[in-house]
């Protein structure tokens, strides 16, 4: 465990809603921008989540083995940074705020669009139980967010709902983020732990469609 809310009385505080914590003792856990390995992202912008090994007494981590390749893509070329594979944002107090897993990550049109954020806002719709938000390939954005939803019990799933999904996406997340297509389904694919997984939704897509 690199971030966390610490149960310690010298370390614990009241915790800020939505975030994930701050880096233990033992760790040294930076938001890199995500076009360079050597400049930090602005407060509150989303970027790629490293630990800075020289800094952190605790990494053990030294690669996999017989895996050069793999072990390759979890380091930086200098290797001082390793590359958890999560995008978060940090406030000004440090602490780290979830977007998502970096092959999450929806690029539509030149923006980066976190599911988890967009599952967060459909998330607060009372008809929606669970949610779970993939990119599909479009010929003219690159992109688009398609949304998968369980309706909870007695809901009528129905275009209706589906305008005010969209709507509640862009008056609460982004114009540009809101979900062309909202999928309804009686259940979410999750491992044994009871996680999301959301590359088992992508292939159920067409390829690449015009607009």
């Amino acid at each position: 465990m690199v971030v966390a809310h610490a149960w310690h009385p010298a370390l614990r505080e009241e915790v800020k809603p939505g975030t994930m914590g701050r880096p233990l003792p033992g760790w040294s856990v930076k938001v890199l921008r995500e076009d360079t390995n050597s400049a930090m992202a602005r407060v509150d912008v989303p970027g790629r989540v490293v630990v800075d090994i020289a800094d952190s007494p605790l990494m053990w981590f030294k690669g996999y083995r017989d895996a050069p390749e793999q072990t390759a893509e979890k380091f930086s070329p200098d290797g001082r940074w390793f590359y958890t594979g999560d995008t978060a944002a940090r406030d000004e107090e440090g602490r780290l705020f979830f977007s998502g897993r970096g092959d999450d990550i929806i690029l539509m049109a030149g923006y980066r669009i976190g599911p988890f954020e967009v599952e967060t806002v459909l998330l607060e719709h009372a008809a929606v139980a669970e949610v779970a938000v993939v990119g599909v390939p479009d010929e003219e954005y690159g992109e688009v967010v398609e949304a998968f939803v369980v309706p909870r019990p007695g809901i009528e799933a129905g275009d209706a709902l589906v305008a005010e999904l969209q709507q509640l996406v862009r008056e609460r997340y982004a114009k540009h983020a809101y979900p062309r297509r909202v999928h309804f389904v009686a259940e979410l694919p999750k491992t044994s732990s009871g996680k999301t997984q959301r590359y088992l939704l992508r292939p159920q897509q067409a390829a690449p469609r015009s607009r």
